[in-house]
């Protein structure tokens, strides 16, 4: 019989966390709670009190948690809960009382903004570091994320280094290199900096008139970054589509040259983890032109897989952009290299099979 895995995750379905959606798939019967970092819903039921006479009872007599901490317990009882998986550090350090209460085993996934941002971790210190103690396993998705906890004070054995690994169905992709189209995916947020990708394209477009780039995704920086492109001249080069599906993103990457990304750290210390949309695009087989950042470095090899410029280097991307359309076959040079070292390396499966084995082994 499958033992019970409650996943708590703030959201139910942001179309950013595709890597919390893959969990679902993980080979235990799952129960997805969500809507805070303390979770306050269980996907697939209308209500997760339990209105039994019995719960009720129990639910009066059980002092020194608030309402919704007792919401959760009471159905991570009733679910018959074996262990937790708490995406994020604030989702964990909010639940970790009725955790520890259950005595139920707990694996944390830090994903990104939740090991860097200065405010959560301001507010987390304290938290954190008895979720360190508490916690069986804490998995990041990078070395520099793997870093940045154990300076927060987690214990080495502790840590699992696990990237997370792309959907299988873009290494069907065939890229035909033919259009001067570059193409960015992701949100339009400070981390992710895509008014310096822009900047960057503004010097291309001085080369090569005819060069287009894609903005895929949506985020408070929009509109900001529209204002850019027209203020530079690029709004007939410049396209923002806005959010895209999976299947027209695969488009996208089929008719394009390469994926561009300038991610930076934000000045409130927001960082990536391991970008998703850099993984999918080396699986389709395009190269990828970004950032020395955060998990960037550990799966795109620069010269080999891809081509990395230090945080901010606006020159030397553009320079980076220009190469690609300059040298006549190096895009699909690095992006077969990038394609088969994603699939020797960085797969969904592997992924979800390192996760399992910690989870069979509580």
């Amino acid at each position: 019989m499958k033992k019970t895995l409650a996943i708590f995750s703030p959201h139910q379905n942001s179309y950013s966390e595709t890597f919390i959606q893959a969990h679902k798939q993980l080979n235990f019967n799952i129960k997805f709670y969500y809507g805070d970092n303390l979770p306050n819903a269980l996907e697939s039921e209308n209500d997760i009190f339990d209105s039994s006479l019995s719960a009720r009872v129990k639910w009066h007599l059980l002092k020194g948690f608030s309402f919704d901490e007792k919401r959760i317990l009471f159905s991570l009882r009733k679910e018959k809960v074996d262990f937790v998986l708490a995406e994020y550090g604030p989702c964990a350090a909010e639940s970790l009382r009725i955790i520890k209460y259950l005595k139920l085993p707990l694996i944390v996934h830090f994903h990104g903004h939740d090991s860097s941002e200065i405010g959560i971790l301001s507010k987390y210190e304290q938290k954190y570091k008895e979720v360190f103690q508490y916690a069986s396993k804490i998995i990041v998705v990078s070395n520099k994320m793997n870093e940045a906890l154990l300076n927060l004070g987690c214990r080495k054995d502790k840590l699992v280094i696990n990237t997370y690994g792309p959907d299988e169905s873009f290494f069907s992709l065939n890229p035909g290199f033919k259009e001067k189209l570059f193409v960015a995916v992701g949100r339009f947020v400070s981390k992710k900096a895509p008014h310096l990708t822009i900047k960057a394209f503004k010097k291309v477009v001085e080369k090569f008139a005819d060069a287009k780039l894609i903005m895929v995704g949506d985020g408070y920086l929009l509109n900001v970054c529209k204002v850019i492109s027209e203020t530079l001249g690029l709004k007939d080069n410049i396209i923002f589509p806005g959010i895209l599906n999976k299947e027209e993103i695969k488009v996208l990457f089929e008719n394009s040259i390469a994926f561009v990304q300038h991610s930076v750290v934000a000045e409130n210390g927001d960082s990536e983890g391991t970008p998703v949309a850099v993984l999918e695009t080396q699986a389709a087989g395009l190269p990828v032109i970004s950032t020395h950042h955060a998990g960037i470095p550990d799966v795109v090899i620069n010269g080999e897989t891809g081509l990395l410029v230090e945080e901010h280097d606006v020159e030397g991307m553009s320079k980076n952009m220009i190469r690609i359309l300059e040298e006549e076959g190096l895009a699909k040079k690095l992006g077969d290299a990038g394609r088969k070292r994603v699939k020797e390396n960085f797969s969904m499966e592997k992924h979800l099979k390192i996760i399992e084995d910690i989870l069979i082994q509580l």
